[in-house]
Order: structure tokens, then C-alpha cells, then sequence
């Protein structure tokens, strides 16, 4: 039985990990409002789940502020559970 070589793989450079700033800490947000939706709709799927930190770029403080601020909307009927 023959064995087949192949080409060798390429190497690719690895990309580094970048932090993100947190778009509330840029703009001097303190807290996340309910009432905004524009920026409750960059923080959620497609699915309507929120994005984690990582994704999102968000910062501890304000992912929690983020987090009451969606429940709150959801509450209301602002924004929909699931999409």
C-alpha cells in the first residue's frame, strides 16, 4: 500500500487579542437606561439572549447595568423575550 503525501500545511500568524474599550465607559455612560434601546439592541442576538463581556466589549460594571437595564425593557414590553 502507497501513502499518499500531501502539501505541508501553511502556518498562518496568530492573532492577537485585543481589548476592547467599553463603548459606555467611552461615551461617560454611568448607567445603562432602559429606555434606550438602540444601545440594548447592539447588546442581544439574533435570538434575543445577551452577549457575553467578551463579545460585547463591555465592562463588568456596566454588562451588569446592561443586564437590568434588558430585564427592565423585557418587563415593560419594550423589547421582545425571545426573537
Amino acid at each position: 500500500m502507497e501513502s499518499v503525501k500531501t502539501a505541508p500545511r501553511k502556518k498562518t500568524a496568530a492573532k492577537r487579542w485585543q481589548q476592547q474599550v467599553c463603548r459606555f465607559c467611552r461615551d461617560k455612560t454611568e448607567a445603562v437606561d432602559y429606555k434606550d434601546l438602540a444601545s440594548l439592541h447592539k447588546l442581544v442576538t439574533a435570538q434575543g439572549k445577551m452577549l457575553s463581556r467578551k463579545r460585547s466589549g463591555c465592562c463588568a460594571k456596566h454588562q451588569r447595568s446592561a443586564r437590568r437595564a434588558l430585564k427592565r425593557a423585557r418587563f415593560i414590553g419594550l423589547m421582545p423575550f425571545v426573537a
